[in-house]
């Protein structure tokens, strides 16, 4: 028996807690002393050439507009996340007219809303930072923006409070904020600034919120910076994928093809059209789609040209409709059927489903046939997506196939499966009675059929709970599949997917991994990647963390979003356990020897040797990929400046999952949820590791305070059975008197 079980054992049955560790925060720069106070008409003009307007442009012309200000002369711009958008390029405009476009992005991050821009520039003139951490309630402020894209703007107030909003400390001001105010400078009397305006009190016009400077300084000192080259590529649909027609706006986000602005084409009309060959003769096409409107239309299109010439079946105003479209306008348009449907969900998710026969066409919503025409004015062409209008559409799972209908189960496991399902939810025998049975007693049926529905709610909620097990269940399985095979055969990427999918059903696996795909081609055939290790991980630094922003958390960082690694993909931000994740995989993929993970106490790394006999060096992912010897690392992680040298050598796949996995279950302690949120976790883990004896003594505890007294008996049962020979005898004692007070 290992000797750290003793020790976890006793830790744990003392009750004592242990403090994870975190990478430490830079203090912030010493402040010089503080100016004079002035009117607010002497920082309007003396502020003035500091601020700028910020225009994102898209395919139509402007498609937003806000605030921000100067923290560089060499041009550095501060403003909201928001404000900047995705794939957007931007454009500054300086007091004096004066237009730049953005570079870099040099740096944002989503859990703040904050952003800072670069544009080539020199001599301008920075806003001094003040600190928000000094502010106090009733202090005067002021104001500046482009409201309503008037820029330049300015307008007075005090601090009415700081305030949490959705978890974030913000400053809380009584001026109002409109449309356009967002990224501009909260200032002080003397001219510092306290904050960025952030977002508008539904409350009332005359409040709003900033974010505090401080957050502000801490980007500033960690930058993440993304050319706009790659900026503008973020969330852009696969051109080997799709293709739009008409205009509009085509993003991809988590799986999901987001659809914004209206189209080139009549009434707004827009095409994306895949790339995917379709059947010939008899084929199927199937997406499931959301609309922000239901007076709008969004949907499939298929039989396409291209251009002007398809079908089309889609929601509109709560009807089911199907339409050819011969021409640009109207008048060559044809409606073929719009009918209304109970199986359709207004305003929620709704799958459709074309099946496009020689002779016939036939359409379904959510499994239910709603439409059949005889339609053969158009054959053949591409198929995909439309959307019709100002309607913001959202798509996913898009299939073309043959036959995509959900398939019948087989009838014999069928009845298996209910009869199961039926055993599980059955807690009395119920009586049917006929309506006018019921109407013999009306108030006395009343009391009945709530004490049938309650019943039946409590049944839908144990359902709920087992449809959850159920996929939780299958995702342990998949991953003790994955891990069950060789060592250099485990696709850690895919098993750290499973895991985030072990949380969310919703995600997508494959997206990701295609997203993956995509960034190992960017590199396949880059020649610094062919001369060697040392070549191979500069190369990788510079694309991660310079040229596509990935970088480590810096204000959230207990946010389960930094363990899931879809998350990491899509937000470019994480732990150093997921990041090296990434950095290890991808590594991997294009054939670079000697990268590996490094375990070290406090702060997961990318270790890399240039030659089976070469040095050990490191990579902090977290920290932007700074190249580190294992004696800096020893320095600062450690108090005596060494490392033990278990945490030097190269990590399993296993064991780094269970880093991520024992990450996870922190968070769910450091969220104060409840006891039961933390066992699936425990579960995966003794799935994962059924020697880990900490998880064990946990998992006996959690499941006694729930009352599972047959579970809390079979943990406690295993660690008696699994006790050092040498243990303290009193340990084993308190474990024997814990299994008797279980049988009691």
């Amino acid at each position: 028996m290992r000797p750290v079980y003793l020790l976890l054992l006793t830790s744990l049955l003392l009750g004592q807690a242990h403090a994870a560790s975190k990478p430490k925060v830079p203090a912030s720069a010493t402040k010089p002393a503080a100016p004079a106070a002035r009117t607010a008409a002497e920082l309007a003009a003396a502020i003035r050439p500091s601020l700028v307007k910020i225009t994102q442009i898209g395919r139509e012309g402007t498609d937003g507009i806000g605030s921000g200000f100067v923290v560089s002369e060499d041009g550095l711009i501060a403003t909201n996340l928001h404000v900047i958008g995705e794939a957007r390029r931007l454009q500054i405009e300086m007091h004096d007219g004066k237009t730049h476009d953005v570079s870099v992005v040099q740096a944002s991050d989503n859990h703040h809303d904050l952003a800072l821009l670069k544009i080539e520039a020199k001599g301008l003139k920075p806003l001094p930072l003040g600190d928000s951490s000094k502010v106090q309630q009733g202090e005067p402020i002021v104001a500046m923006g482009a409201p309503e894209g008037l820029a330049f703007s300015i307008v007075q107030g005090v601090l009415s409070a700081t305030r949490e909003v959705d978890g974030l400390e913000m400053l809380q001001v009584a001026v109002p904020i409109e449309k356009g105010n967002s990224g501009g400078p909260l200032l002080d009397m003397q001219g510092r600034v306290l904050g960025l305006l952030t977002l508008k009190s539904l409350k009332t016009d005359n409040l709003g919120f900033a974010m505090p400077v401080n957050e502000l300084k801490n980007l500033i000192e960690k930058p993440n910076p993304v050319p706009m080259s790659r900026w503008l590529t973020i969330g852009a649909l696969n051109p080997k994928l799709w293709h739009s027609h008409l205009g509009a706006q085509w993003t991809q986000h988590a799986g999901v093809i987001r659809s914004e602005f209206p189209g080139s084409g009549f009434g707004g009309r827009a095409l994306c059209l895949s790339t995917q060959k379709v059947p010939e003769e008899t084929f199927e096409i199937a997406a499931t789609v959301k609309m922000d409107d239901e007076s709008g239309a969004a949907g499939l299109t298929f039989c396409s040209d291209g251009g002007d010439k398809h079908y089309g079946f889609y929601p509109s105003g709560g009807k089911l409709r199907l339409t050819r479209f011969n021409g640009p306008d109207v008048y060559s348009w044809t409606i073929l059927a719009d009918v209304p449907s109970d199986a359709y969900k207004s305003g929620d998710w709704n799958t459709l489903r074309v099946r496009v026969e020689p002779e016939r066409i036939v359409c379904y919503v959510n499994g239910k046939q709603v439409i059949e025409s005889d339609d053969t004015g158009i054959r053949a062409g591409a198929a995909g997506l439309c959307k019709f209008r100002t309607t913001v559409a959202e798509f996913r799972n898009f299939r073309i196939g043959t036959d995509l209908a959900e398939k019948p189960l087989q009838p014999e496991l069928a009845s298996r499966l209910r009869s199961k399902v039926q055993e599980y939810v059955a807690t009395a025998a119920t009586t049917d009675q006929t309506l006018e049975g019921l109407l013999e007693n009306p108030g006395a049926a009343r009391r009945v059929l709530v004490e049938q529905r309650r019943r039946l709610e409590e049944e839908a909620v144990r359902l709920r709970d087992l449809e959850r097990e159920l996929h939780r269940r299958a995702m342990t399985k998949d991953i003790l599949a994955e891990l069950a095979k060789p060592e250099p055969e485990i696709n850690l990427l895919r098993c750290s997917l499973l895991l985030a999918r072990h949380d969310n059903p919703e995600i997508d696996i494959s997206t990701y991994m295609s997203s993956f795909k995509a960034m190992v081609l960017d590199l396949k055939d880059d020649p610094e990647i062919k001369k060697g290790t040392i070549a191979a991980v500069k190369r990788l630094n510079r694309y991660l963390f310079e040229e596509n922003g990935f970088h480590g958390s810096r204000g959230d960082y207990s946010n389960r979003s930094n363990s899931y690694l879809n998350e990491v993909i899509d937000d470019r931000e994480g732990l150093p356990i997921t990041l090296s994740v990434l950095y290890i995989e991808l590594a991997s993929a294009l054939g670079v020897q000697g990268v590996f993970g490094v375990p070290l106490p406090g702060k997961f790394m990318v270790g890399y040797r240039d030659g089976p006999e070469g040095e050990l060096q490191l990579v902090d992912v977290f920290e932007h990929g700074k190249l580190v010897t294992v004696e800096q690392a020893a320095l600062d992680l450690t108090e005596d400046g060494r490392f033990p040298e278990a945490a030097l050598a190269p990590t399993t796949k296993q064991a780094i999952l269970l880093r991520m996995l024992r990450n996870l279950m922190s968070s769910v302690f450091d969220d104060s949820r409840s006891l039961r949120d933390s066992l699936p976790y425990l579960n995966l883990v003794l799935a994962i590791d059924p020697q880990a004896a900490a998880e064990r003594l946990t998992r006996a505890q959690m499941r006694q305070r729930l009352g599972e007294k047959a579970g809390a008996r079979e943990d406690v049962g295993w660690l008696i059975q699994n006790f050092p020979e040498d243990g303290p005898p009193e340990l084993m004692q308190q474990l024997d008197r814990w299994m008797q007070s279980l049988r009691e």
